[in-house]
């Protein structure tokens, strides 16, 4: 495997490993919230987990990511030898996944704690804890952008 294959890679592996820690995270500070308001009324179950589950989205965005790059170098066939350029370029090309899929699934994750607040005081408010909770959302879905385009940039395959 070449060095460019590896940066790619590299990139890749921070793509889906930094989004989905932050989808994890923001996950799980969800879940205490909601498994608060639900142990005091059960009823509120499939509200709060809607709210929960949101942040998760991150951590999807940058599997995808990962996969494009696989697919790029062709991962599962002949694995193309990148050159030490290109190979930084698609690193380059996943890190705004990478770093906004951390930040928004944790930024996320504290307004979904505030709607689930709301939920346990207001239930029929829940469609607008939803609305607020997937403002964040907004930068996941342009740092995807970003990424996809930057990693479908045509790059040289040969060192």
């Amino acid at each position: 495997m070449s060095l460019g294959t590896f940066f790619a890679l590299l990139g890749a592996a921070l793509a889906a490993g930094l989004a989905g820690s932050g989808s994890a995270i923001g996950i799980g500070m969800a879940g205490k919230a909601a498994a608060g308001v639900t142990a005091e009324d059960p009823t509120k179950f499939s509200k709060c987990l809607v709210l929960q589950l949101l942040p998760g989205t991150q951590g999807i965005y940058g599997l995808l990511i990962a996969f494009l790059v696989f697919i790029k170098v062709n991962l599962f066939g002949e694995v193309a030898q990148l050159s030490l350029g290109s190979g930084l370029m698609m690193m380059a090309g996943c890190l705004p996944m990478a770093i906004v899929g951390l930040i928004s699934a944790i930024y996320q994750s504290k307004v979904a704690i505030s709607g689930i607040a709301t939920v346990a005081k207001r239930p029929e408010e829940s469609g607008k804890a939803i609305i607020l909770t997937v403002m964040v959302e907004t930068y996941a879905v342009l740092a995807l952008l970003i990424s996809f385009l930057a990693v479908f940039i045509p790059t040289p395959v040969l060192i």
